[in-house]
């Protein structure tokens, strides 16, 4: 089978999720589900099939199974999204992280990686970073987190 040679923006978003997703060695059926989720669920995966999903998914694997695999695909990814996309792909890269309950370093080494990799300002990629951590924190880690009806 040819190698890849480009991504639409739907494909790189889903590439970047599988990245983060397959980082550890594995893709758990939380990650999955997350990636799942998102797709179905926002506005930027609009008009985007599963099937498209099952396509962009295999795509993302093939990749990582060529030599230099990881460094073709951040191209690819890099090539198909503007910046600002690109800030989207690491918010859905650490949703996926996320899923898991606990980060594994191969996880946090492919954010890391995808960082780099998107030329994402450290800033942004903190500030995404937190608001992601604040989306999937638990309530009862909050303290505090009974309602009040003041």
């Amino acid at each position: 089978m040819p190698a890849l040679t480009e991504l639409d923006p739907q494909e790189a978003l889903v590439c970047t999720m599988v990245l983060v997703a397959a980082g550890d060695g594995a893709m758990t059926d939380r990650e999955i589900g997350a990636m799942s989720v998102l797709v179905q669920t926002l506005p930027a995966f609009r008009g985007f099939s599963s099937e498209r999903l099952r396509a962009a998914t295999d795509a993302a694997v093939r990749l990582l199974d060529e030599t230099e695999g990881l460094a073709h695909a951040a191209r690819l990814i890099r090539a198909a999204l503007e910046p600002r996309l690109r800030e989207t792909a690491y918010a859905l890269a650490c949703q996926v992280v996320a899923a898991d309950a606990v980060a594994s370093q191969g996880a946090l080494q492919m954010l890391a990686f995808l960082r780099t990799e998107l030329h994402l300002d450290s800033l942004v990629a903190a500030a995404i970073e937190r608001g992601v951590g604040a989306l999937v924190r638990p309530l009862e880690s909050c303290r505090g987190s009974r309602a009040t009806t003041d």
